[in-house]
Formats: C-alpha cells, sequence, structure tokens
C-alpha cells in the first residue's frame, strides 16, 4: 500500500496541540474539511489519508494556535463508480449484516438472533441464485427457445432454438454461475487497501464497539464466502435436478441430489456453528471444511450440467420449468417463517425490560424484514421484466407461455401493497404528529428569539418549520416497525402462487376490488421497483461524480458499511477496518512526538473518533480531547444499536478522555444531536456528574434579521458543519486550553 509521505516531514513544535479533524459522510474535500485552501497530504494514500496546509501559506493554525490536521475518509466506502453502482446489487446484502449489528442487548438470545439472521442471509444468497435461474432456465431455456415468436428477430438467442432442452438448460445454467461470480466481486475489496491494517486478535473491550476496526473479519468473510458460494451452486443443481427428476430423470440424477441437498445442510448447519466459523485467525479443520464444501459444490454442479445436457430422457411437459414455482415458493414462505421467528426472539427478549426506549432492539428484525423484502421485490422485478421483454408483440397465448412464475406476481403485489400502506402511514403520522412537533418547535424558537422584531415574523415560522420537521427523525422507527410487518406479510402471501392462484381474482372474490384495478396495481407496482433501481442507479452515478449529491446519497453507503461483515459475505467491505486503526496509528505517534490532539468530528466522523478512542492506550488518551459536532451517536446509534453503542459505551468514551469533551448540537440538525443531555444554555443539566457538561446546544440559525451591511438573514445550518462558526471555534480554544492544563 502507498503510504504517501511520511508523517516526519511535517514536523510540529513539541507541545502543540493538533486538532485533527474527521469529516462525516458529506464527502468533503480537505480544503472544505480544515476551511483552508493549499493543502497538502502527509500521511495515508488516496483512499484515506491525513492533510494539512503547504509550509508557507499563511492561516495555517486555528482557534487558540492549534496546528489543523483532517482526515479524509470518504473513498474508502465508496471511491469509484463500480464500488459506488455496486449499491443497487448489494443493498440487500448490507442491510442484512447491518441488521444483525441493531440487535437488542441481550444475554438469553445473542446466539439465537445471530443464527436467524445468518440462515436468512443464506437464503438471500439462494434467492438471488433463483432469480438468475428464472430468467435463464425458465424464462429463456424453457419458455422462449420452445416459442417460436419470441425467437423472431433474436438472433443472439435463436442459435439454441432448436437444441434439446437439456443443451438449452446446461448452456444457459452459465448465467447464474456468472451472476455468482459479479456479486462476488462487488463485494469483495482489493486487499492492498486493508491489509496492512488487519489485527490480528480480537480486542477484548468492556464494550463491543472497542472491535470494530480491531477485530481481523477477513478469516470470517472468507469462510462465510465459501459456505455462501456452495449453496448458491447447490441450489442451481437442485433446480436442474428438480426439473430433470420430474420428467423420469436417470438413477444418476437421483443419486446427484443427495450431494446436493447435503451440501445444502451442511451451508445451514455451519453458519449457526459460531463458535466455529467465528474463529479468529486460522482454523484448520474449519478451513478445511468450508474449502473441501466448495470443491465438492463446483464438482458437483459441474455434474449435474453435464448429465442434464446428455440424458437423452424426454422432459416433462409443462408451462413453466418443472419444479421451479414450487421452490421459488417455498423459499419465500421460509424466509416468513425465519422472519417471524427473529421477530418472537426479539420481543420475547424486550418484554419486560423498562429502559425507557420500547422500541430499542428491534432494529434487527426491522433490517432483516427490509433486507427480504427489497431482495423479493428485486428479484421479482427482474424475472417480470425480463418476461415482459420477452413476449412484447407476441400473440396471447405466446405471453402466457413466457410470463413470470405466479409467486413472483404475488411478491410484487404485496411489495406494492407494502409500499402504499407504509407511505400511507408515513403522511398520517407527519399530520398526526405535526401539532406537538409545531408547539414544541415553536416554544424552542421564542426561548431563542424573544425579542425579535416584528418583521422577523415570516422568518421565525420558517425556522419553526424546519426545526419542527428536524423532530419526525424520532418517529422512524415506528414506520420501519410497519413496514417490516407488512413486507412479511407480503412475503408470505406469495405462496399463494402454489395453488396457482393469481392476485387479480382472489383478491377481487375476497374483498369486492376489481381483478382488473389488481393487474393495474402489480403493473405499477412493478414499475415501483424498477423506477427505484433506476434512481439507486443515477443516484450513485451523482454520488460520485458530484459531492454535493453525494451528502444525500452516500449516507445510507457510509452507515451501512461502517460495520463488519458477520453476517452476509457479499455485503459491501467494512471501512472502518482501515479507518479506526489508521487513526488509532496516526494519534499514537502524534502523541509520541510530544504532541496533544484535540479530535473533531463531524456526524459520522465522530462515530469514527468514538471508536478510536475506545482502542486508544491509556498513556495517549491522557494528550486526546474530543470535539463532536452534528453527531448520531445517541440519536441513532445508541437507539438503533443498543447492545454496541449504549449510554455505558459512550460514558467510557469520556472517562477515557478524562471529560475532556464537548458536543455542539442544533435543534435544527435532523441527524446529530445531544449525548447525555439536551439542556439550553444557562440551564442546569438534567445528568449529575461530568456528562452533564458535555452538550452545548447551539442556537441556530444565528439570527432571524439581516445583519448590518447584509440584505438576508443568517443561514439555517442545520446538519451542515459549523468549522466556520465562531462558537466551535470558542470549544475549540476551550478544550485546546484544558489539553494544555492537563500537562
Amino acid at each position: 500500500m502507498s503510504e504517501g509521505p511520511a508523517p516526519s516531514v511535517e514536523p510540529v513544535e513539541a507541545g502543540d496541540v493538533v486538532e485533527l479533524r474527521v469529516h462525516g459522510v458529506s464527502g468533503a474535500g480537505a480544503e472544505q474539511v480544515l476551511d483552508r485552501p493549499n493543502v497538502q497530504q502527509v500521511a495515508g494514500d488516496g483512499s484515506g489519508g491525513f492533510y494539512r496546509v503547504r509550509r508557507g501559506y499563511p492561516e495555517r493554525t486555528g482557534a487558540g494556535g492549534v496546528v489543523l490536521e483532517a482526515y479524509r475518509w470518504n473513498d474508502l466506502p465508496s471511491g469509484t463508480a463500480v464500488r459506488t453502482l455496486s449499491l443497487v446489487f448489494l443493498l440487500p446484502f448490507m442491510l442484512c449484516n447491518v441488521a444483525t449489528w441493531m440487535r437488542p442487548v441481550t444475554r438469553t438470545y445473542p446466539r439465537a438472533v445471530k443464527g436467524l439472521s445468518r440462515v436468512l442471509a443464506l437464503s438471500l444468497t439462494m434467492l438471488y441464485v433463483l432469480a438468475a435461474a428464472g430468467v435463464a432456465l425458465d424464462l429463456l431455456a424453457w419458455k422462449c427457445l420452445a416459442t417460436p415468436s419470441c425467437l423472431t428477430g433474436r438472433t443472439w438467442l435463436s442459435w439454441l432454438g432448436g437444441q434439446p432442452v437439456g443443451l438449452r438448460l446446461a448452456v444457459l445454467s452459465l448465467l447464474p454461475v456468472a451472476a455468482v461470480v459479479m456479486v462476488w466481486r462487488l463485494g469483495a475489496r482489493p486487499g492492498s487497501s486493508f491489509a496492512a491494517f488487519r489485527g490480528s486478535t480480537v480486542t477484548e473491550g468492556s464494550h463491543q464497539l472497542s472491535a470494530v476496526g480491531q477485530w481481523d473479519g477477513a478469516p470470517l468473510v472468507g469462510r462465510l464466502r465459501l459456505i455462501h458460494v456452495a449453496a448458491a451452486f447447490a441450489t442451481l443443481d437442485l433446480t436442474l435436478l428438480t426439473a430433470r427428476l420430474a420428467g423420469g430423470g436417470s438413477v444418476a440424477a437421483a443419486a446427484l441430489l443427495v450431494p446436493t441437498v447435503a451440501i445444502l445442510v451442511t451451508c445451514l448447519v455451519l453458519v449457526c456453528l459460531h463458535s466455529l466459523i467465528d474463529s479468529v485467525g486460522p482454523h484448520q479443520r474449519v478451513d478445511l471444511l468450508c474449502r473441501a464444501l466448495l470443491a465438492g459444490a463446483g464438482a458437483s454442479t459441474v455434474l449435474v450440467v453435464v448429465l442434464v445436457a446428455a440424458d437423452p430422457r424426454p422432459w416433462a411437459d409443462g408451462g413453466s420449468l418443472p419444479g421451479y414455482s414450487l421452490t421459488i415458493a417455498t423459499l419465500f414462505a421460509t424466509q416468513t417463517v425465519l422472519l417471524f421467528a427473529l421477530w418472537g426472539v426479539v420481543l420475547r427478549e424486550r418484554l419486560g425490560q423498562p429502559d425507557g426506549g420500547a422500541r430499542r432492539g428491534y432494529g434487527t428484525p426491522v433490517l432483516t424484514s427490509a433486507a427480504a423484502g427489497l431482495a423479493v421485490a428485486f428479484s421479482a422485478e427482474l424475472v417480470y421484466r425480463v418476461a415482459d421483454l420477452l413476449d412484447r408483440n407476441a400473440p396471447t397465448a405466446d405471453r402466457l407461455a413466457t410470463g413470470p412464475p405466479l409467486p413472483y406476481k404475488w411478491a410484487i403485489f404485496g411489495f406494492f401493497l407494502a409500499v402504499v400502506i407504509a407511505l400511507a402511514a408515513n403522511a398520517f403520522m407527519v399530520v398526526q404528529s405535526r401539532p406537538t412537533r409545531r408547539r414544541a418547535a415553536a416554544d424552542a424558537v421564542a426561548r431563542d428569539f424573544p425579542h425579535a422584531p416584528p418583521e422577523a415574523a415570516p422568518r421565525l415560522r420558517q425556522v419553526v418549520k424546519i426545526v419542527a420537521r428536524a423532530a419526525f427523525t424520532e418517529r422512524l422507527e415506528s414506520l420501519g416497525v410497519v413496514f417490516a410487518w407488512l413486507a412479511g406479510l407480503g412475503m408470505a402471501t406469495s405462496t399463494l402462487g402454489l395453488l396457482r392462484l393469481t392476485p387479480g381474482p382472489v383478491v377481487e372474490d375476497v374483498t369486492g376490488v376489481p381483478a382488473g384495478l389488481v393487474e393495474f396495481g402489480i403493473m405499477l407496482g412493478s414499475y415501483v421497483i424498477a423506477g427505484s433501481v433506476l434512481v439507486l442507479l443515477v443516484g450513485g452515478l451523482f454520488a460520485y461524480r458530484t459531492m454535493e449529491f453525494r451528502r444525500y446519497v452516500g449516507v445510507l453507503w457510509d452507515l451501512g458499511t461502517f460495520w463488519p461483515r458477520v453476517t452476509h459475505p457479499f455485503a459491501p467491505p467494512c471501512y472502518a477496518e482501515r479507518a479506526v486503526p489508521e487513526l488509532s496509528r496516526r494519534i499514537t505517534w502524534l502523541v509520541e512526538q510530544g504532541h496533544r490532539v484535540l479530535l473533531t468530528g463531524h456526524s459520522h466522523g465522530s462515530v469514527l473518533l468514538a471508536a478510536t478512542v475506545l482502542q486508544l492506550p491509556p498513556s495517549v488518551c491522557g494528550r486526546v480531547a474530543l470535539l463532536t459536532y452534528g453527531s448520531p451517536l445517541h440519536r441513532l446509534y445508541e437507539r438503533f444499536f443498543p447492545a454496541y453503542v449504549g449510554g455505558d459505551v459512550l460514558r467510557d468514551v469520556g472517562d477515557r478522555v478524562g471529560w475532556r469533551w464537548l458536543n455542539l448540537w442544533r435543534d435544527t440538525d435532523p441527524i446529530g444531536g445531544w449525548i447525555f443531555c439536551p439542556h439550553r444554555l444557562g440551564d442546569p443539566p438534567t445528568v449529575a456528574g461530568p456528562a452533564g457538561s458535555v452538550d452545548r446546544r447551539l442556537r441556530d440559525p444565528w439570527d432571524v434579521v439581516p445583519p448590518p451591511g447584509d440584505s438576508v438573514p443568517p443561514p439555517v445550518c442545520g446538519h451542515w458543519p459549523g468549522e466556520s462558526d465562531p462558537r466551535f471555534a470558542a470549544a475549540v480554544r476551550e478544550l485546546a486550553d484544558r489539553l494544555r492544563r492537563a500537562g
């Protein structure tokens, strides 16, 4: 890995305070973070590096005479257009991985939560393969190549039209194999960027967050990857063998079914054996078993493809690939059962725990349901769109022959209903909570500007709206629960496809809604899914090319890839595995050179710094202070990741830095907020001890009337960084003085 210039090229007087700034998910450049032009890189590389103002230029120091330095990490989670666009394909896998980290604080069922999550993750890989098989084997090889009108004008496909069924299936089975290889590569990261930062052991800290960045996840991810790829090959084998045996297959086909089922069962068992696959470092027996499993699955796939191509026996008649609809519906039903089992485990754990957060710990089933719902919707839309493309302008009879399986139509219908009802619930919650949020916002604004002149009334109303809108973040949990349950019920309805029931007539018989309206809803739901995919693709492209747009699109990506991969190996790599150790090394080096370090983190940068502080040696922590602003540590992370970022973790961070910690927050910020107590400046803190002096609320905007010499009032900052704010500079000076007095 290219380390860039050695840190020693930037001399600093011993005893000086270095302010190390860490940006959030905005994708800001080093010049913006430092609020200075003419910067140069002094350590790191192009993906993650440390920057300072060039020597010889003025204003090289900040408030209180601190030496300015910035850590720019935004290229670690994205960096290239391919990795940014891969958000579309890896989104369900990423959500499934993050969901495991959102588990409740539990001593009774942590292994059950992890086991169910990993089995569900394995089912998403199987669903991905079945979707690819639905396009390649069911729509193309089985239906389209047997329909003359479907081959008309398609020279890229017609060359297989006259071939035997087995040969068509064997040739087009290469497409699902290629799909597995593609998603494997999208979820992989070149090792050169992270290899130098991998640890060898798991840190046994008092909190789980202390392991993020020190835990070497490569062995676990490698084992999970082998297991998932083996399950993918076995799923493809099962699809081909089921179709072959439906027409009276040979003894060889029945014999190959045994190792195929055995491989799938072994994969399911292995992902639940946490003590084995979670082993730190190489584990000869487990690693050998995983490699043997993949080798066996690969060999079995080769044999199955050869058998399917060479077997001269006739194939079963039917409109769809024999057994495919049954396999899909069975997988949907299994996922539904797993989701409700996960809900049951979490609900049982949450009963009788009066911790003030009724919905804390529900993030695991909520996000897992969202991941499964999106995976089902994306898979159904892929098959549905390809079927629509193939039967376009074809006679009605041929359209029915090349249409998608019924479970996919039910899946799209269920997803559409879930989205519609969730949007309706969102609209209801917005309207229902608006008076309460407006009253609270009006009270806060009135206290901030008690002497505002009458001409400031329009500006005051605008600020009230912004504050009320920012307060809606606390109500997103309820919406997540609603959508999760609806997504689970939508997946359950997909099993009706087993009964050869179509959504239109069934809904009309039960509810009286015309079947034509239901079919219109399915079509509209299909276009909604396609539009969502298109938005993600375009958003990912603009997030890569436009820094301002990345502020909005990159939030999900950066937050999702902060956590190590412990559930799904095809999820995007965890950039904290490099960023946290890199920050820790730099801070330690600065302290060893005789400097004191003031860590300032905006938004998600404050989360990186909290994890870093938990890893610093006590001798280093004694010369470190912490300034956070726009921080989601309490508002999002403590609420959604209670087992890893609880109040005890945040107090430990404060203890380690000797409570030289200030947190700046604004009412207008929809993401960041207070950490320990939300008291206003001048009011007594509601939390005893040093934690009560950490949070400092900033009035936003600074004023509601134009300052002298200006024609417009000061802007509302919200979640934007505030390095140029005089109050930020005052906090820097205060912490720098406290560091100097600490010796």
